[in-house]
């Protein structure tokens, strides 16, 4: 009963930011690591930014520079900070998150459903 809803997608222009949401809600007792993945058309999912429960991140070498990943555990809400967009960025983006449910579950992966990101040129 773990859902994923990712927010903050849209348009934007060469050179502008935007930051996803992804809010994280049902039986949650704690979550593990999280990441962004995305996929852009005809092309595989690939992961952008990870980060763990101890707050150890993790980019993709066309992501560092620009783009940090960030978690609420409170809020159960993982962000992630894009800037200095480029067409190369246009893409669907995947929240996905570790979690579990009770102590003594070793838990299991989530995927949200995605938002879209189209940055023009």
């Amino acid at each position: 009963q773990v859902q994923l809803v990712e927010s903050g997608g849209g348009l934007v222009q060469t050179g502008g930011s935007l930051r996803l949401s992804c809010a994280a809600s049902g039986s949650i007792f704690t979550i593990v690591d999280m990441g962004w993945y995305r996929q852009a058309p005809g092309k595989q999912r690939e992961l952008v930014a990870i980060i763990t429960s101890g707050g150890r991140t993790g980019y993709a070498g066309s992501a560092k520079g620009r783009f940090t990943i960030a978690r609420d555990n409170a809020k159960n809400t993982m962000y992630l900070q894009m800037n200095s967009l480029s067409a190369e960025d246009t893409a669907v983006y995947y929240c996905n998150a570790n979690v579990r449910s009770s102590w003594s579950d070793a838990g299991r992966t989530h995927w949200g459903q995605g938002t879209q990101v189209t940055v023009s040129s």
